[in-house]
């Protein structure tokens, strides 16, 4: 990593789909980035860009949101909704002083746990480059 630095990410996981393929990582003890905490929602769709906002106010230096592929959400429409504030919240980024390549929205079924691994450990080696986040704009 840089110069020591360990990115402090808030994972977003799915639970029905991207959690359980972080399960199943961890279960084939698949490698992940040591400053990740997942944090389990119902769906992707329940991840509001204030939430997302609220995790850099405290602490992380990025975020990313892993639900169900289109069409396979347990709530029918709950990745469509997630993809939408996705949308919404790349706009709204730049205006809190945050790179937008900071947060991720991705998919995750139940059985991919080496895409999970993958996806995860890619968004450390992101955040690894950019450096640590600081609200005032200096690193």
């Amino acid at each position: 990593m840089n110069n020591g630095f360990t990115p402090q990410i808030i994972a977003f996981l799915c639970n029905w789909c991207s959690y359980a393929g972080a399960d199943k990582a961890g279960g084939r003890h698949d490698e992940a980035p040591q400053g990740l905490k997942v944090v389990r929602v119902m769906c992707s769709g329940r991840v509001e860009p204030r939430d997302v906002i609220e995790c850099f106010t405290r602490g992380a230096d990025g975020v990313l949101i892993l639900g169900c592929h289109p069409g396979d959400c347990h709530y029918k429409e709950g990745n469509h909704k997630a993809l939408r504030r996705y949308h919404l919240l790349k706009k709204m980024l730049p205006q809190f002083g945050i790179e937008n390549e900071r947060v991720k929205l991705d998919w995750v079924s139940s059985n991919e746990a080496k895409r999970y691994t993958e996806i995860v450990n890619e968004m450390a080696k992101s955040i690894s480059r950019l450096g640590p986040f600081n609200e005032d704009g200096k690193q």
